[in-house]
């Protein structure tokens, strides 16, 4: 099982995930990726799908039209784990 972050590690996360917050009342992180369109959207979610199956580590999202909402957290270990900072990183490249 993944383990949660060090306060080491979180210290460095507003430094290492440019426009990730913490999520209020949860061990998580949040962010809102806006696209031109819902073309861009959903191929931004496309491609965060594959890596995330890679990854075994799956985010919760929602998507309406431009806008793509994301929480990520790791549930077997109860917040955030090194999982969600890879994810995270990994959806920021995606976007551009």
């Amino acid at each position: 099982m993944a383990q949660l972050l060090t306060d080491a590690e979180r210290a460095t996360l507003a430094e290492d995930l440019p426009g990730w917050t913490p999520t209020e009342g949860r061990d998580a992180l949040q962010k809102r990726f806006v696209f031109r369109d819902f073309n861009e959207a959903f191929g931004f979610m496309s491609r965060v799908a594959l890596v995330a199956e890679k990854m075994d580590h799956h985010p919760e999202w929602s998507n309406v039209y431009r806008t793509v909402d994301v929480v990520l957290a790791t549930h077997d270990a109860g917040g955030l784990t090194k999982l969600d900072v890879d994810l995270a990183k990994a959806m920021n490249r995606i976007a551009g």
